[in-house]
């Protein structure tokens, strides 16, 4: 198994600390960070292999982050998978929309996190 460095995103601490212990079990790498802006600054330094992301946060919410990252030339093949508390048909819709690659309701299992984090 390849070792990945993967970056969480998530303001609810208790969230972040789940998809950080499903991902860390696994043996990779984790960077986290608790808004969409904190996201870009650490993906675009770090370049991670994947990075799971919240949408509603302060500051900069996930879909402006994910934006950001697929317009930067350095970040814009980093795999997104949204983790969120949106889960209507028209949320997936619009997060294929912006450039995710993947999309995860919330409450989630392991299994869902690990089968995207297995897919890259």
């Amino acid at each position: 198994m390849a070792f990945k460095k993967v970056l969480c995103v998530d303001d609810v601490s208790a969230d972040l600390l789940n998809i950080e212990k499903i991902v860390s079990a696994e043996g990779h790498i984790v960077s986290t960070a608790i808004n969409g802006k904190e996201a870009v600054v650490k993906a675009k330094a770090e370049k991670p292999s994947i990075i799971f992301l919240d949408v509603n946060m302060p500051e900069m919410d996930g879909f402006a982050a994910m934006r950001e990252l697929k317009k930067d030339a350095d970040t814009k093949l980093i795999p997104i998978v949204l983790v969120t508390g949106k889960n209507q048909k028209a949320d997936k819709l619009w997060a294929q929309m912006q450039g995710a690659n993947g999309f995860v309701s919330k409450p989630y299992t392991p299994d869902q996190i690990l089968e995207h984090l297995r897919s890259i």
